[in-house]
């Protein structure tokens, strides 16, 4: 039986006199691939800063990995759980390699050397992210499709078994997305890591998660198979808005368009 990674139950996080989040429950367990989605303001990012410690304060329960959030040290934390937050255009002065080596500070004393198992770890990120002819190459000389396979790379440096991501594929050209999308698919199934990624494309949702989670209001709309979601026709709920199905001749999962009003 699988491991529970992430357990949430009646959790509220309130920001000032308004609850962002709202009586959270859901499990993860190791392996999954989960797709976070909802309209603008549901919470998907709050809920992703909460699970990481960013946002402190929340109340209920969150544990992970079968102990309470707490209960854990912020180095405990990041050698179980690593981040990639959403792009704010910002470039640091530093290398590829640089940069990704920097994924290891969980392991790392303020003056200790690198060792051989933290370079492996970094060559091994490069590698499985298709940057490792790009080490020397300065961050802000590169794209911004590979900037974002650097910071997955930093993450995957860490070496954690659970991979939270923010709108990793946002204002990418469509190659780019397809790249990402293609390197955490490979991440999860060849290396087992556990995602959990806000997304607001759902056909990119549909199309790439075994699991899907809706947020509307701060509220959990629907947990589940990708394909529950649109088989019950939740998405006009969640969204307000209709959508068509598209059905496509070699996916079992139908393209989901928003219908427009007449």
């Amino acid at each position: 039986m699988k491991e529970v990674l992430i357990k949430i139950e009646d959790y509220f996080y309130r920001l000032g006199k308004i609850d962002i989040l709202k009586n959270i429950s859901l499990t993860v367990q190791e392996g999954e691939y989960v797709s976070v989605v909802g309209p603008n303001g549901a919470g998907k990012t709050t809920l992703l800063k909460c699970l990481n410690r960013i946002y402190t304060g929340g109340k209920g329960v969150i544990e992970i990995a079968g102990r309470p959030l707490r209960a854990y040290s912020q180095r405990e934390l990041a050698r179980i759980m690593s981040y990639v937050p959403q792009v704010n255009g910002g470039i640091l002065p530093f290398s590829v390699y640089e940069f990704v080596l920097m994924g290891r500070y969980p392991y790392l004393g303020p003056f200790s050397s690198t060792r051989p198992e933290d370079r492996y770890a970094v060559d091994q990120a490069l590698d499985m992210t298709g940057l490792a002819g790009l080490g020397d190459r300065l961050l802000d000389s590169l794209s911004g499709g590979e900037r974002q396979k650097v910071f997955i790379a930093a993450a995957l440096a860490q070496g954690t078994k659970i991979l939270l991501l923010d709108e990793p594929a946002t204002f990418l050209d469509p190659r780019h997305q397809v790249e990402i999308n293609i390197i955490l698919q490979r991440v999860n199934q060849e290396s087992g890591v556990t995602i959990i990624t806000v997304t607001h494309d759902i056909n990119t949702a549909f199309c790439w998660s075994e699991k899907v989670l809706a947020l509307k209001d701060g509220e959990v709309a629907y947990c589940g198979p990708t394909r529950e979601i649109i088989e019950k026709n939740l998405l006009a709920e969640i969204y307000g808005i209709s959508f068509r199905l598209i059905e496509q001749p070699d996916s079992k999962i139908p393209l989901v368009v928003p219908q427009v009003a007449e």
